[in-house]
């Protein structure tokens, strides 16, 4: 398993936009979570940027993790940068 930062993007009024699809991408999220796929993740206070790490096979299913995620379909993640990442301690 690699690890992933993933840094990314919210649009515009996102704390207004999101309320659509919040229900199903937290409880998502819970999922990969408890299935070891998601280490962390979550916005910054003012909701313009997200941060995360993934645990997951390779780069290719990190990103479907993200472009799966009803934030990213429904446009309130507007853009990521993906890195694979070795953990020191």
């Amino acid at each position: 398993m690699a690890k992933y930062v993933v840094i990314g993007t919210y649009t515009e009024d996102a704390v207004e936009k999101r309320e659509p699809y919040r229900a199903e991408h937290l409880s998502r999220l819970q999922a990969l979570k408890d299935e070891g796929k998601v280490v962390t993740i979550g916005p910054t206070k003012d909701v313009k940027m997200l941060f995360g790490v993934l645990e997951v096979e390779d780069e290719a299913e990190a990103r479907r993790l993200i472009e799966e995620d009803p934030y990213w379909t429904g446009g309130i993640w507007t853009g990521y940068e993906l890195h694979e990442w070795i953990q020191a301690f």
